[in-house]
């Protein structure tokens, strides 16, 4: 085991005591010899973490104390990267710059061993298919969501048709070759499935939807794990192409 994540484990064991514990129950739980225990505390110690106690007496971690150089093991780093780097390749242009921005901030707390890992990891992502083809800001959807605001939407379907309609945006979907946005439409009465590069137009309405969005997503999840809509002549997408399944 890295010394990193071996100082990761024992801050993890420290925050499941919430009274001192003897140093010999500490290496026991983390597998390492006392004298080892004593220079892991004495590290984590040296770099901030808010240790109370001593040999005999026992130790106990201080409520509220992150330190940010060990918040990640290397596994939980290599997923951390491979979902950097898929954001980076598929998203819209704000949440690249935000997935790079995030990556830069960790790379810099990372002690050097596990830095070292997230510059060279062997994790990769395919080529992207996807282009920016959209013509509105996925800023504003994204907006909309977390506010849970309703939206005006002039949209084309795949033979071209135009429509408008006010629709609530619960979640935006990010795949390999096209982006789509969940929504509950008021002119169908129902859920609908909206490609964002055929979205011609949006505007933010100052109207909240009257579910709360979590509500609306739990909904929709049901729908999608229920019999299919097609089965029973009808579609939750506006055309066929636009159809979408959740994970």
């Amino acid at each position: 085991m890295a010394r990193s994540e071996r100082l990761l484990t024992l801050l993890q064991v420290l925050r499941r005591h919430r009274r001192p514990v003897s140093g010999a129950v500490l290496a026991q739980e983390t597998g390492v010899s006392i004298r080892t225990l004593y220079r892991d505390i004495a590290s984590l110690q040296a770099q901030g973490a808010d240790i109370a106690g001593e040999p005999g007496l026992g130790y106990v971690l201080r409520p509220g104390f992150m330190l940010p150089p060990l918040m990640f093991s290397q596994g939980e780093l290599e997923a951390l990267i491979l979902g950097f780097r898929w954001v980076q390749k598929f998203a819209d242009a704000p949440v690249t710059k935000a997935a790079s921005d995030a990556l830069a901030k960790i790379s810099t707390v990372l002690p050097a061993d596990l830095r070292d890992e997230l510059e060279n990891t062997a994790l990769l992502v395919g080529p992207r298919k996807v282009v920016d083809s959209e013509v509105v800001d996925l800023a504003l959807i994204r907006a909309a969501m977390r506010r849970e605001r309703k939206l005006r939407l002039a949209y084309a379907d795949g033979a071209g048709n135009l429509s408008e309609r006010v629709i609530w945006p619960i979640a935006l979907g990010y795949f390999e070759d096209t982006r789509m946005l969940v929504a509950w439409c008021e002119t169908r009465d129902d859920y609908r499935h909206f490609r964002t590069d055929r979205m011609q137009e949006i505007a933010l309405l100052d109207t909240r939807y009257p579910r709360r969005r979590h509500q609306l997503l739990e909904g929709w999840r049901e729908m999608e794990n229920g019999p299919r809509r097609s089965e029973r002549g009808q579609t939750c997408a506006d055309d066929p192409a636009t159809a979408i399944s959740q994970p």
